[in-house]
């Protein structure tokens, strides 16, 4: 009877580095292994504020990266989406106030649109008639901040509470806010020289 050859599959896999996007100025966020390389297009990493930047306030910042080109051994990613830790949002969550949220797709100056959620948390529970109004603040803000900043500066100020503030001073003049934060956000289309295109990677092995 004949031997069979089994291939070891995990030592037929390479090694590849993974780099932060630009913005986070390509620093290395880890390594993966993959049998074949288009195998890693599309593939999404996550990591914290505080891995990027060693401030550990920031540690319940969750970014997500999606890698969109592969080449000698390098993955290369791009921002696709963040979001603040469960614990950290139940955290500022208070009796007695009122939680205002705002969800709203908002284009960049460069011709990117995400989803992007954010919200205020009132000193004291509001109308029903003031949550409105605030929510509309909010929604200004986002689209206005959106329409005059590049994709990098936006998430910047997502990222990094410039956003948040400007939220808190819009609503504060309707109602005492307690904080605000953009809770989460998630880049939906991308433009391209033929126009724009959803930010979707499905990875195809080659012909």
């Amino acid at each position: 009877m004949p031997r069979v050859t089994v291939k070891d599959k995990w030592k037929m896999k390479k090694w590849y580095k993974v780099l932060a996007p630009p913005i986070f100025e390509s620093i290395p966020i880890g390594t993966t292994p993959v049998d074949e390389e288009w195998k890693l297009l599309g593939r999404v990493f996550e990591v914290t504020l505080f891995d990027l930047t060693g401030d550990f306030s920031k540690h319940y910042v969750h970014l997500y990266f999606q890698v969109h080109d592969v080449q000698e051994g390098v993955a290369y990613t791009r921002f696709k989406g963040h979001e603040l830790a469960r614990d950290y949002l139940k955290s500022i969550i208070r009796r007695k106030s009122s939680k205002v949220a705002a969800i709203v797709d908002v284009k960049t100056k460069d011709g990117y649109v995400l989803r992007v959620q954010g919200m205020v948390l009132t000193a004291f529970r509001c109308k029903t008639s003031q949550k409105k109004a605030i929510r509309k603040e909010l929604v200004n803000v986002l689209l206005s901040k959106a329409s005059e900043l590049s994709l990098d500066d936006f998430i910047k100020a997502m990222i990094f509470g410039d956003l948040a503030n400007e939220m808190f001073q819009a609503a504060k003049k309707i109602y005492p806010i307690r904080k605000a934060e953009v809770y989460k956000s998630k880049l939906l289309y991308m433009p391209t020289p033929e126009g724009i295109k959803k930010a979707v990677i499905v990875p195809t092995p080659p012909r």
